[in-house]
């Protein structure tokens, strides 16, 4: 196994664990800080979709033109990019509204009135949930880092940030139910495992085939999933923690950034 394979699964790893951050600030915060989540989630959904349409994209364009010619790489180029979104929106619709991670919730929002077994069912599906996701982000995490270390750390930055408050999601129901920080704190590291998982996968599976025409389509599938998870899940999730212009602000942040990023590292 050479660097660049060791490196991206390093990457992959550490995005996915960033789960385990949510948890902690969960147990030691009383409040939630919504104008740094704002921002930072809306910093996050500006790194993803500037990263998705202006590098991946093209990279996953000229590799299936090279691969198949203008026409067809064109179309096939278009297809794996709104089928990414579709399997992302399939995804979506398939968990419970109580356990999307897309269903962004604040520390203090837990109500200890509840009942400890619905509290515990909802953190139990919102982990499940988030493993699901983390799955398809961890193949592009993975895939991305592996045909550029550049882009690969970009994007394994911002999904690193946008599962900072998944793990709150999990870990604020479950400790509430149990009363167990280390539960709660153990089923919030799992769902992120599932995104090292997702890079295995594609290491033993997707490897074998990964030539121009299978790199294409999955990096176009990926800048599919990354522009929806922006535009589904960061943005308004960034608007709910604060409906002033910070989740703008990161926006814009997190496109120059990678913008600079692009233009000085890669």
């Amino acid at each position: 196994m050479d660097g660049n394979v060791l490196m991206a699964f390093g990457l992959t790893l550490m995005a996915g664990l960033a789960t385990g951050i949510g948890s902690l600030i969960a147990f030691f915060a009383s409040r939630t800080n919504t104008k740094f989540l704002s921002l930072s989630l809306g910093f996050s959904a500006g790194v993803m979709i500037y990263v998705s349409m202006i590098e991946i994209f093209v990279k996953a364009k000229d590799a299936l033109i090279s691969a198949r010619g203008v026409e067809a790489g064109n179309w096939i180029t278009v297809g794996a990019f709104f089928g990414g979104m579709l399997l992302i929106a399939m995804i979506d619709r398939f968990v419970p509204k109580q356990g999307n991670p897309h269903e962004m919730k604040k520390v203090e929002d837990a109500d200890k009135t509840v009942k400890e077994k619905d509290l515990l069912r909802m953190g139990t599906f919102t982990a499940l949930a988030i493993a699901i996701h983390n799955f398809p982000e961890g193949i592009a995490t993975f895939t991305s880092a592996l045909q550029d270390p550049g882009l690969g750390i970009a994007i394994a930055v911002a999904i690193a940030i946008h599962n900072i408050p998944e793990g709150i999601a999990v870990s604020v129901p479950v400790y509430y139910a149990t009363g167990d920080k280390r539960k709660a704190f153990k089923l919030s590291f799992l769902s992120g495992l599932s995104e090292p998982v997702g890079a295995i996968a594609a290491y033993f599976i997707l490897m074998p085939f990964l030539n121009d025409t299978m790199f294409g389509i999955i990096f176009a599938s990926v800048a599919g999933i990354m522009v929806f998870i922006s535009l589904d899940g960061l943005l308004p999730a960034a608007k709910k923690y604060d409906e002033g212009h910070l989740p703008i602000y990161g926006l814009i942040a997190g496109m120059a950034v990678m913008a600079i990023s692009l233009l000085l590292f890669i």
